[in-house]
């Protein structure tokens, strides 16, 4: 099963937020989600990101792909560092 990474739509017309998913590639946007790990809202100044990041490093260890906006938030929180550090300690392990 590929799992992602992703954001899930929720709230109303032009008021939208989001939550931070992982999911089943194949499954819809707005659909069914193997957990939650955190929420976007971008109509906060500034945009209000919350994410529980031991989760996201577990869910990219096993081999989740991250969407190229996540990914932003991603780095936005500084969480992208040690992702590339985990995967280079990986390479000089094995």
């Amino acid at each position: 099963m590929a799992v992602k990474i992703r954001l899930r739509r929720m709230g109303g017309k032009k008021d939208s937020f989001f939550r931070i998913v992982v999911a089943d590639a194949r499954s819809p946007r707005d659909g069914r989600f193997v957990e939650s790990i955190g929420y976007y809202d971008p109509t906060t100044e500034p945009a209000t990101v919350k994410m529980d990041e031991e989760k996201a490093l577990e869910w990219i260890a096993k081999g989740a792909q991250v969407t190229d906006t996540v990914k932003a938030l991603l780095q936005k929180q500084g969480t992208l560092k040690k992702i590339e550090e985990m995967k280079q300690q990986a390479r000089k392990e094995g």
